[in-house]
């Protein structure tokens, strides 16, 4: 297909990377340790570390995995919160020549036990808090070697107090027996006196293993290569460059790391981004905090703040936060699931930076398209492709379908993922014969080369026999002003086969639904309108603070089957 949205990209940004400029993900690291020194790399709970001593800590702590006798490739979990312990543990399994399982802290034993089983990991770098679920499935796994953090290892002096609180205070770090596990700064000062051994690593060797949020039944690895990762990190670089020239020019890139560092849209856009860079990241352990999170935001003047709607939502609706100083504030990327309007509109409002969406999945790097980072508005759309990257909108025979018509977004380039780990069958489903992957997702591109989703295939509700997609609903009752948040989904309905369910949680206390369903009829045609609207405090979400339909629909069909 023929780029037309090349004509849309801003000036100074390619149409393709060079994605040979590194032979791996660890020659873009260690050229950054040594041209960037003496520069904060990432700060944490007041504590900042050093590009030098990322090097020093992340190369004892791979000689330390190496004198265990893993073999090149073998896979290292890492189940930790945004701390500072998170950096350096990626940074050393790469360097030691093996591949990272990023592991979500807030598992439960079975989704813990069939996620180290199925990736084969032999070794867990684990924060303490979090050792009471490994404790109850290591020996159902090939887990040989765990490295206990805790959350004050790297803090200094305060870390001694931090723990003390953790542990005695808030009694965060449930009782667990792992008799064999070694504590991160043991790790650490026996690394240092061991040789690293410096391995051949190459742009095909596996990287990471993203495992997807399993909407399909299982839960799969996404096999990200280093070429992979690589290439995403040079496209996001890419397309920062416009918003990083307007002034105030900064000395040096400060993104906030609000999104957990297990996630793709964290590791890519936050961690990788800014190392290249020579930039910053502010880690934030705990962003459900609202108010540590806003008191932490006060410290410093940030330029880039990747996050998700609801998290920009909660800020937003947090007394403080607009007394804050968004005069470094260049670039805020909406990701991980659809931004909505009034969401956006207030966030231009209060920050004077406007929200650019984006889209991409785990099995993409993740970023495919995204909207120009120095835009002044929001557009509503997921933007357009970003450099090296072709999308492709596909009807269920996998021909393309015409500019304006809905299909299924299909994307090629060279961050998308070499396939699922150990799936050949699941890999072939999701590839076209041409190598497209599909991503499951239902767009509509626009003559300009901008695409908007109108819904994930599976999430569509079937109101008579007409389509109605979920988000377009979820977006007109997000903009009445007494909610706060809200999903919709599709429930049984005899007489139209489907109908339309809202979840709405309240801003205003006196809202009533038929508040809401009046709203929506002057919005929406009358199949899109929700039948039933039910109020909650609060909605399931995944960490990062996506909406979890899926968990919604769950529940009904349970609570169906028991009646």
């Amino acid at each position: 297909m023929e780029r037309i949205w090349l004509k849309q990209y801003p000036a100074g940004v390619p149409a393709d990377i060079d994605t040979n400029q590194y032979s791996s993900l660890v020659e873009l690291l260690e050229e950054s340790f040594a041209k960037f020194r003496d520069r904060k790399a990432f700060y944490c709970m007041d504590k900042a570390i050093t590009y030098g001593e990322l090097d020093a800590m992340s190369t004892a702590l791979g000689a330390y995995l190496q004198s265990t006798g893993m073999a090149k490739g073998s896979r290292v979990a890492i189940m930790m919160p945004n701390v500072l312990q998170h950096p350096v543990a990626t940074s050393a399994i790469l360097r030691a020549g093996y591949a990272v399982v990023n592991v979500n802290p807030l598992y439960t034993p079975r989704e813990l036990e069939h996620q180290l089983k199925d990736s084969g990991a032999e070794a867990i770098i684990i924060l303490e808090n979090f050792a009471s679920t490994l404790e109850k499935v290591i020996s159902k796994t090939n887990v040989k070697h765990v490295i206990m953090g805790s959350m004050g290892d790297l803090l200094g002096f305060k870390g001694m107090i931090v723990n003390f609180v953790v542990r005695r205070v808030k009694k965060m770090v449930p009782a667990f027996s792992i008799p064999s596990a070694v504590a991160f700064n043991d790790a650490l000062a026996k690394g240092k006196g061991l040789k690293f051994t410096k391995p051949q690593i190459s742009r095909e060797d596996v990287a990471f293993l993203q495992y997807t949020g399993g909407t399909t039944g299982v839960s799969k690895g996404a096999t990200l290569l280093h070429r992979n990762i690589l290439s995403n990190v040079l496209q996001n670089d890419a397309w920062l460059q416009p918003a990083l020239g307007k002034p105030p020019i900064v000395d040096q890139l400060l993104i906030v790391c609000a999104l957990p560092l297990y996630h793709i849209f964290a590791l890519t856009a936050c961690f990788l981004l800014a190392v290249r860079a020579g930039g910053a990241n502010l880690l934030i352990p705990n962003p459900r905090d609202m108010d540590g999170f806003v008191k932490e935001l006060k410290k410093y003047q940030v330029n880039s703040f990747p996050a998700v709607n609801t998290l920009y939502n909660g800020l937003l609706n947090h007394p403080e936060f607009k007394t804050l100083d968004f005069s470094k504030l260049k670039s805020c990327f909406g990701g991980g699931m659809a931004v909505q309007k009034p969401v956006a509109d207030r966030w231009l409002q209060v920050t004077g930076t406007a929200l650019s969406e984006g889209y991409g999945l785990s099995e993409t790097s993740p970023t495919l398209t995204c909207n120009p980072a120095d835009t002044d508005k929001f557009s509503g759309s997921i933007g357009i492709p970003v450099p090296s990257t072709y999308i492709s909108i596909r009807d269920d025979d996998g021909k393309e379908v015409p500019l304006g018509e809905p299909g299924e977004i299909c994307a090629k380039g060279p961050q998308v993922m070499a396939g699922y780990w150990n799936r050949p069958e699941e890999t072939a489903k999701v590839m076209t014969p041409d190598g497209y992957f599909r991503t499951g997702d239902i767009g509509i591109m626009a003559p300009d080369g901008y695409t908007k989703i109108v819904d994930r295939k599976k999430d569509m509700v079937l109101v008579s026999g007409f389509n109605v997609f979920p988000n377009e609903v979820e977006e007109v009752i997000a903009s009445h002003p007494g909610v706060l948040e809200c999903a919709v989904i599709g429930v049984p309905d005899a007489k139209s086969g489907e109908a339309v369910k809202a979840f709405v949680v309240k801003k205003d206390p006196n809202l009533t639904a038929q508040d809401v369903l009046k709203f929506c009829a002057t919005e929406l045609t009358g199949y899109k309108v929700p039948k039933i609207v039910e109020f909650r405090t609060e909605l399931p979400k995944t960490p990062v603070g996506k909406i979890l339909r899926r968990e919604l629909r769950d529940e009904g069909q349970n609570k169906a089957a028991a009646a």
